[in-house]
């Protein structure tokens, strides 16, 4: 649906109104592929920042069977791409499935990230995008155009790179975050090896290693399960921000690598970031959603749904306005929040802001 569908604060006060505010039942959402004209919204925040849930905004084709839904991106023009592990009773291997901005199916690609698409990114270089996928299964950080053509891929750092993995130690990277522009080339990339060893590495925009900027444990400087990372430009200062999940903290460092400072007020288990203006957007794998300020102060928490016992239950019992398993989410180019979660049946949030 287009903007236009959008369901204003006033006017759902007045179908509350109209219906009677005690006792109202809202309709379960979760079975259906989208919002229908009738039906009451669900909704979820508070003042400018409420949002109307539209579970399952983006249904793949009935050849595709989501998996685990991991990763989500969307290019200038407005595709929106999704990571998922794909179901094994799913007849099509594809692993990334390509949408328009209106949700509707394009195509789908990536039979090689069956089982292991997870973190997805997208970047501009000298004028063309190109994704960039961590693949827990394969143990790869794959760069690709945007119709899945294989640009290079890495797989863990030398012995000479980085000691540890040569005695025996497990790289499984989940996400990247990409510095800002030289004047001449892209910027390099930081690769968590979030489901692996616990460590951060710096590398070129060509793959190249550089040098770890981070290390297993629980200090200053240290992460543990650095599932997803960001380049936080709010304040002027580029900062690499970490979702240092089992850490239960945002971690903060400079591009060397420095530590900055940590942030813990309104986090559980982080899960990645994404900035829109002055405000981060946070998955929370702690069944929530969080909008923080500039400085980092919680704005709102969206569908909070923890405790969640339901990611291996079946869709039906999903429970609409509430999220399971946040992975990812983005901001879409019109000022709505897309949510992937960590289900084994996939599920994709739309949360449409609701106009005041």
């Amino acid at each position: 649906m287009g903007r236009t569908d959008r369901v204003t604060r006033r006017r759902f006060l007045r179908a509350l109104g109209a219906s009677g505010a005690a006792g109202i039942v809202f309709p379960s959402i979760a079975t259906s592929a989208k919002w229908r004209p009738g039906n009451r919204p669900r909704l979820t925040g508070r003042d400018k920042h409420t949002y109307e849930f539209v579970h399952d905004w983006l249904a793949p084709p009935d050849s595709i069977k989501w998996g685990d839904t991991h990763g989500l991106a969307q290019d200038k023009q407005g595709r929106i791409y999704v990571a998922h592990t794909v179901h094994p009773s799913s007849s099509s291997p594809d692993a990334v499935v390509v949408f328009d901005e209106n949700g509707e199916f394009i195509e789908s690609w990536g039979a090689d990230f069956r089982g292991g698409a997870h973190g997805l990114d997208i970047r501009e270089e000298n004028g063309e995008e190109f994704l960039y996928h961590c693949d827990i299964s394969r143990s790869l950080v794959v760069k690709t155009n945007l119709k899945g053509e294989v640009i290079w891929q890495k797989a863990a750092p030398s012995p000479d790179e980085c000691a540890h993995y040569a005695q025996g130690g497990r790289f499984v990277p989940t996400n990247v975050a990409f510095a800002p522009a030289g004047d001449d080339k892209p910027g390099d990339l930081f690769i968590g090896d979030g489901y692996g060893s616990s460590f951060i590495h710096r590398y070129t925009c060509d793959g190249e290693f550089v040098k770890t900027i981070a290390t297993p444990g629980s200090g200053e400087g240290q992460v543990s399960c650095p599932h997803g990372l960001w380049i936080d430009q709010r304040g002027g200062n580029p900062l690499l921000a970490v979702a240092d999940r089992s850490n239960r903290r945002i971690q903060y460092f400079t591009l060397d690598g420095e530590h900055v400072r940590f942030v813990t007020d309104g986090i559980r288990m982080p899960c990645h970031f994404k900035t829109r203006g002055e405000e981060m957007l946070v998955p929370d794998l702690e069944s929530v959603v969080t909008l923080l300020d500039r400085e980092n102060k919680v704005i709102v928490h969206l569908g909070d749904g923890h405790p969640s016992p339901l990611r291996d239950r079946q869709r039906a019992e999903f429970i609409s306005g509430r999220f399971i398993h946040p992975h990812t989410a983005i901001f879409l180019h019109t000022g709505d929040i897309l949510v992937a979660e960590w289900v084994p049946i996939g599920r994709i949030t739309l949360l449409r802001k609701v106009d005041g």
